[in-house]
C-alpha cells in the first residue's frame, strides 16, 4: 500500500466516479465518458482502486526523486564558491567560470535558482522592463504609409547586389508600390511615391527613418544659404517634395517603431527572391519586371480589410505638373552674359516673359527625373539652351579628352580624368666624346726651384 498522499482536483474527481461504479450506479463505459478517458484505462484505474485504495489514483512517480535532480554536494559547492572564490560575479559570469575552472557542468537557470534559494542575488542591476503594447493600425487605407528600402542579394548572386525601395500602408498591410534600385536614393523615393500618386492618389503622411534623404543631418544653421536668408527651415529634396504635395513627414526613433516595413522585407527576402529565381531575374530591368506582377498576389494574400472603410487618399489637383513637383530643384543666379552655370554645364537664357535680361537673377533649375533639365524664374518656365563652351574647355575637347555637350544632361559634374603615367625608357648610361678631357692621359710635370709654377695636369690645360 502507497502511504496517503494528497490527491489533485483532477485525482479527486476520478474518486467520486470510481465510488459511483463501485454502488452499480454507473458502469466503467460512462464512468470513461465522464472523465475523459478510454474505457481501458478506465479498468485500468478501477482495478488500482480496488487494490490501494485512493492511493492507487495518485501518479506513480509521486514522491520520487527526479533522476536528473541536481546532487547536494555539487548545489553547496556552487553556493561556496559564489560566496567566496567567485564573490561578486553575476549568475551569467559565474556559470561560466563554474565550467571552466572548477569543471562544474550547470546552466544559468540552475545556478540563479540555487543562489536566489538562499539569499544570493545577481550583483548586475537589470533595467526594469518597460510595458510595450502593440499600436494599433489607422483606421482608413492611405493615412499612412511606412517606407524604407533592404539592400539584400535579390538575385542570388546571378546580378548585381539592389535595393528595394517600398512603401507599406499601416491600415491594410498592403504595399501600393515598391521598385528596384542600385543604391538608396533619393530619386528612388521619387518615383516610388510619383508611382503611387498615380495609382491610389496622396497619402495623408509618411512615415520613414532618420535617413539622410529625409532628414538634413548636421549643425544647426547649415544648409544652403538661401534657405538660411529666407528664414527657413533647412530640409532635403525629398522632404520638399512632401511639403509641396502637403504630406505630413513622421521621422522613427528607433528600428521596432517601423516593424511593420522591416516584417514586409523580411516576407519578401524569402517569397520575392524565390519567384526572382523562379524567372530567372538577372538585371535590374528584370527584377522590376518580376516585381510588378509580384505585388498584385502579394497584396490578396496578406492585405487585411481596414477598420473603417473608404481610401483617405487626397486626389491628385488637375493642374499638377508631375515633371516639375517630382524633379530635383537647385538655386542659381544667373551672370552679366545671361549664362548660369549647373555643375559641368553652362545653360544660356534667351530674353522671354517680356523681360529681355536676366543678369543676376536667381532661378530654379529643375533636374527632371529623366536627366533633363529646365529653368524658372518667378514660377515661368525660360527659353534655354545649351551655352558655348569657354576656351579651356574647346582646347580639352580638341585634344579629345571630354566630349563635346549637344544636349543636357544629369547635374553630375564629369568625374576629373587620371592622366595616364608614361613609362619612361631606362637610359643607357652617356658615354664621353673622344676629345673628352677623361679620355686623355695625365703626366706629372716635375716642378723646379726657382721655375715658375705649373699646373700637375698640363695636358687637361692644353
Amino acid at each position: 500500500m502507497k502511504e496517503r498522499l494528497t490527491l489533485s482536483v483532477r485525482e479527486q474527481k476520478r474518486l467520486v466516479v470510481l465510488n459511483e461504479v463501485e454502488k452499480g450506479e454507473m458502469v466503467v463505459r460512462e464512468a470513461a465518458e465522464v472523465l475523459g478517458i478510454s474505457e481501458r484505462q478506465g479498468w485500468r484505474l478501477l482495478a488500482a482502486y480496488r487494490e490501494e485504495g485512493a492511493a492507487g489514483l495518485a501518479h506513480g512517480n509521486r514522491g520520487r526523486k527526479p533522476v536528473q535532480v541536481l546532487a547536494e554536494e555539487i548545489r553547496d559547492r556552487v553556493v561556496e564558491l559564489a560566496r567566496e572564490k567567485y564573490a561578486g560575479f553575476n549568475h551569467t559570469h559565474l556559470t561560466e567560470m563554474l565550467w571552466e575552472e572548477e569543471r562544474i557542468e550547470v546552466s544559468r537557470p540552475t545556478v540563479r535558482r540555487i543562489l536566489v534559494g538562499v539569499g544570493m542575488r545577481s550583483p548586475k542591476t537589470r533595467r526594469a522592463s518597460k510595458h510595450r503594447r502593440r499600436r494599433e493600425r489607422y483606421a482608413r487605407e492611405g493615412m499612412l504609409l511606412q517606407v524604407d528600402g533592404s539592400r539584400h542579394d535579390w538575385l542570388e548572386g546571378r546580378g548585381p547586389k539592389l535595393t528595394l525601395i517600398a512603401g507599406i500602408d499601416d491600415a491594410t498591410g498592403k504595399v501600393p508600390g515598391a521598385l528596384f534600385r542600385e543604391e538608396e536614393d533619393a530619386q528612388g523615393y521619387f518615383l516610388l511615391l510619383r508611382e503611387i500618386g498615380k495609382r491610389q492618389g496622396i497619402p495623408l503622411a509618411i512615415y520613414h527613418d532618420r535617413h539622410g534623404i529625409f532628414e538634413r543631418s548636421g549643425l544647426e544653421g547649415e544648409g544652403p544659404v538661401a534657405e538660411q536668408l529666407l528664414g527657413e527651415e533647412p530640409t532635403t529634396q525629398f522632404g520638399r517634395l512632401l511639403k509641396e504635395l502637403a504630406i505630413e513627414s513622421i521621422a522613427a526613433h528607433s528600428p521596432q517603431a517601423k516593424g511593420r516595413v522591416e516584417r514586409l522585407f523580411g516576407t519578401l527576402q524569402d517569397r520575392l527572391v524565390s519567384q526572382l529565381r523562379l524567372a530567372g531575374a538577372k538585371t535590374l530591368q528584370e527584377a522590376n519586371g518580376v516585381l510588378k506582377t509580384f505585388l498584385p498576389r502579394f497584396n490578396r494574400k496578406f492585405g487585411v480589410p481596414a477598420a473603417q472603410g473608404g481610401s483617405a487618399y487626397r486626389p491628385v489637383p488637375a493642374d499638377l505638373v508631375w515633371d516639375e513637383v517630382f524633379s530635383f530643384k537647385y538655386y542659381r543666379t544667373v551672370g552679366a552674359d545671361n549664362v548660369v552655370t549647373f555643375g559641368a554645364q553652362r545653360i544660356q537664357i534667351f530674353p522671354c516673359n517680356g523681360r529681355q535680361n536676366y543678369h543676376r537673377a536667381r532661378v530654379e533649375i529643375q533636374e527632371r527625373m529623366d536627366g533633363g533639365l529646365a529653368v524658372y524664374y518667378q514660377g515661368k518656365c525660360l527659353a534655354v539652351k545649351p551655352a558655348p563652351a569657354e576656351a579651356p574647355v574647346l582646347r580639352i575637347q580638341r585634344r579629345g579628352r571630354l566630349a563635346p555637350q549637344d544636349s543636357f544632361s544629369p547635374s553630375a559634374p564629369p568625374l576629373p580624368q587620371e592622366k595616364k603615367q608614361i613609362p619612361k625608357k631606362k637610359l643607357p648610361p652617356p658615354k664621353p666624346a673622344p676629345h673628352h678631357p677623361w679620355r686623355k692621359s695625365y703626366k706629372k710635370i716635375l716642378t723646379y726651384k726657382n721655375e715658375p709654377s705649373t699646373d700637375i695636369f698640363t695636358d687637361l690645360l692644353t
